[in-house]
């Protein structure tokens, strides 16, 4: 493996050097998107820092030793509203089928123009209804839970040691599900594993009558439907870990009687828009789509890699403000960094360092900026650059033009060489600008061996 990795873990509030659980068996899941609407800005976070620690884990460990799973919620209250908003006239369940449908798949392909690899396995909520009535009748079973007026909670005081990773005492918490604190509840932090449904909302057959789960419940089944009853990582944003995350550990530990559900929790920070938190009523509220694919962001459209490495020149556990500024900065810089292909050259040690330590993107950014200076001209360094950037998913990707020419624009720099022995700097900056103004950006080196001036050229970006 080589590389040693530290990360913070929320658990503990501490950094320490990760051990994984089985080096041949590495596993990760992350809180996926609830497809009732477009991705927004925010929600591009997550996924594309964890996009980084799958790629670092793949290259430590392997990539046939990382399972990362990210689940599709596509059952949920709000995805009820809107398929009944959005379309009236179908019956309920094909009406939240086409609204879960439609934005699951612009959410696919929103992250891939982000640069993010598919996870290993991405379960959707509904397609595990069974693991969570199975993890609910355990929680019954143990007596963690209890029903009371058709709907099954669970009981926070049957945990000892409930709120480990919030830190917060029990007595200080509020309700931790998306309901009222009713009277039927024996504690008001209890939260719903299980509540019936109304004619007008999706519904199973279980246990306690025809219902639907719990916001909570969802990524307890699939997490151990896919990974086991403890993992290694488990990821997400820092809005997550009270009550989701809190009420996961809960349930998965209560069910399984384990000592906990993951080693190490990791959230990213809190994402803001030109200073202010995102909002739809402020009018800061931005979609990855339309930052791709409109002009609402700046009057300009964003290229994807430019979105990633905005994202990526703030550490992960920091706040960030997402502005026009700091897209035109990220744009600056990735314009200053050759075209290359990932090919089986070794990242460079200073790169991988920092992203070992607690995925520090700025200094691994910094890092690779400075590498790329040198990487102009020289086969071995661009290597070492192309392999480096894969890391962070920001490699400039060469782009293919016809063989023609090719042949026209390299006949164009062997005559400006020429130019320049015979020392016809006019005539050689003119060639110069002319391809400039063509998209072909000319590179001046020098040969290791001989000393002499190469040139080589791309296209720019």
């Amino acid at each position: 493996m080589g590389a040693t990795l530290k990360f913070y873990n929320t658990l503990t509030r501490e950094k320490a050097e990760f051990q994984p659980i089985d080096p041949q068996n590495l596993r990760m899941y992350v809180c996926g998107p609830t497809v009732y609407d477009f991705a927004h800005i925010g929600n591009a976070r997550p996924v594309i820092v964890f996009d980084v620690l799958y790629r670092l884990l793949r290259h430590v460990y392997g990539e046939s030793h990382v399972t990362y799973a990210r689940n599709i919620t596509d059952v949920d209250d709000k995805i009820n509203a809107r398929a009944l908003r959005d379309f009236p006239h179908l019956p309920l369940n094909d009406a939240i089928r086409a609204v879960t449908k439609k934005t699951e798949k612009q959410f696919h392909d929103d992250v891939a123009e982000l640069g993010c690899l598919e996870p290993s396995v991405e379960p959707r909520a509904t397609d595990n209804i069974a693991q969570m009535i199975d993890i609910i009748e355990k929680l019954i079973g143990k007596g963690h839970a209890y029903v009371a007026e058709g709907e099954v909670l669970f009981d926070t005081k049957s945990m000892a040691d409930y709120g480990q990773l919030s830190k917060r005492p029990l007595d200080e918490q509020q309700a931790g599900a998306r309901i009222a604190v009713d009277a039927h509840k024996k504690s008001p932090g209890d939260f719903v594993l299980w509540k019936l449904s109304d004619d007008n909302e999706p519904g199973w057959e279980s246990p306690w009558g025809r219902g639907r789960p719990g916001w909570h419940i969802e990524c307890s089944a699939m997490s151990g439907r896919y990974l086991g009853e403890v993992f290694d990582i488990h990821g997400g944003g820092l809005d997550l870990i009270f009550p989701h995350h809190e009420n996961e550990i809960a349930q998965s530990r209560c069910a399984h009687g384990t000592a906990v559900m993951a080693n190490v929790w990791m959230h990213n920070g809190f994402v803001q828009v030109e200073g202010r938190k995102m909002s739809k009523s402020d009018g800061n509220f931005v979609t990855i789509y339309d930052l791709l694919h409109t002009e609402s962001f700046g009057g300009r459209k964003w290229p994807g890699d430019v979105l990633r490495l905005a994202m990526l020149m703030t550490h992960y556990r920091e706040p960030i403000d997402f502005s026009v500024k700091r897209l035109e900065e990220a744009e600056r810089l990735l314009a200053k960094w050759p075209a290359a292909e990932a090919g089986d050259a070794t990242p460079d040690e200073t790169v991988l360092a920092a992203l070992g330590d607690d995925l520090n993107t700025v200094a691994a950014v910094q890092a690779l900026h400075a590498l790329a200076q040198g990487a102009h001209g020289d086969a071995g360094l661009l290597a070492t650059f192309a392999a480096s950037a894969a890391l962070l998913g920001v490699l400039p990707e060469k782009t293919e033009i016809d063989e023609a020419v090719a042949s026209a624009v390299d006949a164009l720099v062997a005559m400006r060489l020429e130019m320049l022995k015979a020392r016809d700097f006019a005539e050689a900056d003119k060639i110069r600008n002319d391809l400039a103004e063509k998209g072909i950006q000319l590179k001046d080196g020098k040969d290791p061996a001989t000393g002499e001036r190469v040139t080589t050229w791309e296209v720019k970006r």
